[in-house]
């Protein structure tokens, strides 16, 4: 074994670079968006009483696995940023996107079937649209400021 591979470090599967700034109370999240979320929401909500329970990591089932013409195919699953059970009961998986690739979109499909029952949010944060939201209502918000850029630049230069 080289020495080097003695002191590898767990990357981010999101190649999101300096592990330090992935750490929080000695815990190495995926993303900086993860901790943010976890300083600004579940932390709050559990000094203030309103969050009873929380884990992160939490893997689910989205399709079984299965044998194929002998072939065993390994179940498809999911790992949620954080698991949140609130005072009153409700529960919650929260994954925190910056920006949602073509296979969490997948995956948020098939979690909405195989699970229909548990409250799913996508955390997405927008300083501009006030803090945390919804991931389609920032993105929603994001297409609007888009279009009015686009008609304000087409009517400068007209006026041109």
């Amino acid at each position: 074994m080289a020495v080097s591979s003695l002191f590898m470090v767990r990357k981010s599967k999101y190649n999101t670079g300096d592990i330090t700034k992935r750490t929080y109370n000695g815990v190495i999240y995926d993303s900086a968006l993860e901790i943010k979320y976890l300083r600004e929401v579940i932390e709050p909500g559990m000094a203030a009483g309103d969050i009873a329970y929380w884990e992160r990591q939490k893997k689910y089932i989205l399709q079984d696995g299965f044998t194929y013409r002998g072939k065993r195919v390994l179940p498809i699953t999911y790992v949620a940023d954080f698991y949140v059970v609130f005072a009153d009961g409700r529960e919650q998986v929260v994954d925190t996107k910056g920006c949602a690739d073509p296979k969490a979109l997948i995956k948020r499909k098939m979690f909405w079937f195989r699970y229909p029952d548990i409250d799913y949010l996508w955390a997405a944060y927008s300083r501009i649209d006030g803090g945390w939201m919804d991931y389609d209502a920032v993105q929603h918000n994001r297409s609007i400021r888009r279009k009015a850029k686009k008609e304000n630049s087409k009517k400068e230069n007209k006026d041109l």
